[in-house]
């Protein structure tokens, strides 16, 4: 076998593995509230003050590792989504209920949509999901964004 035949052979059994290794990705524009609750020194006071802030953006694609999403700033006050090990609240309308969910920011880069407007693109890690929304989240999943009719009924009727 000469050397470029078994560098062909290597790169198709390397892309093969690096696929099924990653979950499928889901696009999806699914509207998002990032929450995180930073911490705020209060000298020698044994219990920090927490403080709640949110943005809201839209999710790009999903998957059961993890979400990419677009807000409209890199940080709420002085605290970056992305970076020192900072833990993200995140909410997700999905057609058939809200799914909450804990991320990290893993990486992200500024999009331009014009001149004027930039916008920044975050791709985190799941964490956790809220055991309640566990199942509804992984069939979104599963099933590539759609979900099963008699689960939207079951999801309404536990609603009401």
């Amino acid at each position: 076998m000469s050397s470029e035949k078994l560098r062909n052979f290597l790169s198709k059994v390397s892309c093969f593995i690096s696929e099924k290794l990653s979950s499928r990705r889901i696009n999806a524009s699914l509207p998002i509230k990032i929450t995180i609750c930073p911490e705020i020194p209060t000298g020698s006071l044994k219990n920090p003050k927490r403080l709640e802030l949110s943005i809201l953006g839209e999710t790009l694609n999903l998957s059961l590792n993890g979400v990419a999403f677009i807000v409209p700033s890199i940080r709420l006050r002085e605290y970056y989504l992305v970076g020192e090990d900072r833990k993200l609240y995140a909410e997700i309308d999905l057609p058939s209920s809200k799914v909450t969910m804990e991320l990290l920011g893993v990486r992200y880069e500024q999009i331009n949509i014009h001149d004027s407007a930039s916008k920044y693109l975050i791709g985190a890690k799941i964490l956790s999901i809220a055991p309640e929304h566990k199942e509804v989240y992984e069939e979104f999943c599963r099933l590539g964004g759609k979900l099963d009719p008699s689960k939207k009924k079951i999801t309404a009727e536990a609603k009401s």
